[in-house]
């Protein structure tokens, strides 16, 4: 979580295991597994014409492209599921104009060194060594920092954190994919947008997990990058313990009562910005639900329409509260 006067801790959580990695691995969206080199299967796939079916998103592991040093922390991810949890989602939710692969590979284009996705948002890089290093991060700060109280004891461990946060940083390219394949507006920066969706998604889908693995990567690499530099200011990202602020502050906004203890008191979350939160996580809430309405697939549709027309309630709601206490508020600060 960030650095704050009254806090400086972290967390992680554990899901064992090691596979020795041989071969291509395709996972399917609806948990089965193929060799890379069969057909297409399950639903939307096979002979029918692109116009006949929604595209698909697909998790392939190029297992034979996996350096030993890096099968640790693939296995990690592969084995938890996150990656096919998030596709699954977007495959049951949303009707997309092309098929989607996610490649968790180290064959990837000149120059990454992270997860990316393409510009076109059909094709989502996640190189092994990149989980390495976010492996590595978490087993720093699980050694050196008190376990916040908001996490669960038996959670607290590397691997959980690894997954969790790897979940978060999934979402966020999965909000990159969605803005390309869809063409959705946005209104600030795409950055900005794609850690949205990452809240978006996880809060609502998930629980809190993601959002808090997240804040406590994100502060461990902003501590590990020190003073902040021409380019990091100057970057389309935010900087980096900015963002991980924003993850708090959406997570608070969606349920102020739950977290105000957990996060706030306890000093994770300044009270400066706690206040903005509500209306913050319901603006985003909306945002997203109504830039997606469009896209639903026919059988998520009246689930996705109530959730639509509910946070447009929040958002009216929230606005009002904070429109009353406004002026409060900025005497406050």
């Amino acid at each position: 979580m960030p650095n704050t006067a009254d806090c400086s801790k972290r967390a992680r959580t554990v899901l064992s295991g090691v596979l020795l990695l041989a071969g291509v691995v395709v996972t399917g969206c609806a948990g089965g597994t193929r060799d890379a080199g069969q057909g297409p299967q399950g639903p939307g796939a096979g002979s029918q014409p692109p116009s006949a079916r929604s595209g698909r998103v697909t998790v392939v592991y190029e297992t034979r492209t996996v350096e030993p040093a890096d099968r640790e922390a693939v296995a990690l991810i592969r084995n938890s599921r996150v990656l096919e949890r998030s596709a699954d989602w977007v495959n049951r939710s949303l009707t997309l104009p092309h098929d989607m692969v996610v490649k968790v590979t180290s064959q990837v284009p000149p120059g990454v060194t992270d997860a990316v996705t393409q510009p076109d948002g059909r094709t989502i890089f996640v190189p092994p060594s990149f989980l390495t290093q976010i492996e590595k991060a978490l087993a720093d700060v699980v050694k050196t920092v008190e376990r916040p109280a908001l996490f669960p004891a038996a959670e607290y461990n590397t691997d959980d954190l690894t997954v969790l946060s790897t979940e978060f940083i999934f979402g966020h390219e999965m909000g990159h994919a969605l803005q390309r394949q869809l063409t959705l507006a946005n209104l600030g920066l795409e950055e900005d947008a794609a850690d949205g969706y990452a809240s978006f998604y996880t809060v609502n889908e998930v629980g809190p997990g993601p959002s808090l693995a997240a804040a406590i990567l994100f502060d461990e690499i902003a501590r590990k990058e020190g003073r902040p530099t021409l380019e990091g200011m100057s970057s389309d990202h935010p900087v980096t313990q900015q963002r991980a602020f924003n993850f708090l502050c959406y997570l608070d906004g969606s349920d102020p009562e739950k977290y105000q203890r957990s996060l706030v008191d306890s000093g994770y979350l300044p009270k400066t910005r706690a206040p903005l939160c509500p209306q913050a996580w319901a603006m985003l809430d909306y945002g997203w639900w109504t830039q997606l309405q469009p896209h639903f697939s026919p059988a998520f549709r009246p689930r996705g329409d109530e959730e639509q027309k509910k946070a447009h309630a929040r958002l009216l709601s929230e606005t009002k509260a904070l429109a009353e206490r406004i002026d409060e508020i900025r005497r406050s600060q």
